[in-house]
């Protein structure tokens, strides 16, 4: 059962990151503030919602947080600055965009560079362990797919309607025979076994 707070002092936002691991598109994060009564049977980490209940969870999301927003580092920045980097910056953007201000942030992951002056913990697998960043992941990742989707009709034959700009083998097969779009990140190597196959 996921915790509707890490703590109860402080207004708290819960943020998360989609498109790390891609080879194509931004990547989006969120930042989502909720009542602290906030309870819901289905929400999870987005990786293990099917994409229907991803797009239903959304709409209820922004319906009943106090406060959502969605930042975006586009590949022009994420080649610029790293996509560790780039992750944290779309996070910074989507805290920037609330129309309330936290007290305090919990970030999914392990590491997170400071935003401002504000105190924040770094949860492992957080998205499975709080509300928010729940919250934060369905967002992040549904942005994210209608972004990709959108561009995806621009250069059909890299099946970004389906892959959402991940390694699939077909992904990496047509980057090698045909290239790169615009919208490829220049250092992230496509035959980088390390790539993990989606």
């Amino acid at each position: 059962m996921l915790l509707s707070r890490y703590q109860l002092e402080f207004l708290e936002a819960g943020c998360d990151e989609a498109g790390r691991g891609c080879l194509a598109g931004p990547v989006f994060a969120a930042a989502v503030i909720l009542p602290d009564d906030f309870e819901h049977d289905l929400l999870n980490d987005s990786k293990q919602l099917t994409e229907e209940i991803r797009y239903q969870l959304r709409i209820e999301i922004e319906q009943k947080a106090i406060a959502h927003a969605v930042g975006v580092v586009d590949n022009i920045e994420i080649d610029a600055i790293n996509i560790l980097n780039a992750s944290f910056l779309a996070m910074h953007r989507a805290i920037e965009k609330l129309h309330l201000n936290p007290q305090f942030l919990i970030i999914d992951g392990n590491r997170f560079n400071k935003y401002k002056n504000l105190p924040h913990q770094c949860i492992v697998e957080g998205d499975a362990k709080y509300f928010s960043i729940a919250a934060a992941s369905i967002l992040a990742k549904t942005y994210r797919d209608d972004y990709m989707k959108q561009i995806a009709a621009e250069h059909p034959e890299y099946d970004w309607h389906k892959n959402k700009g991940y390694p699939t083998i077909k992904h990496r097969e047509t980057v090698m025979k045909i290239g790169y779009t615009p919208y490829h990140r220049r250092t992230f190597r496509v035959t980088d076994p390390q790539l993990e196959l989606f």
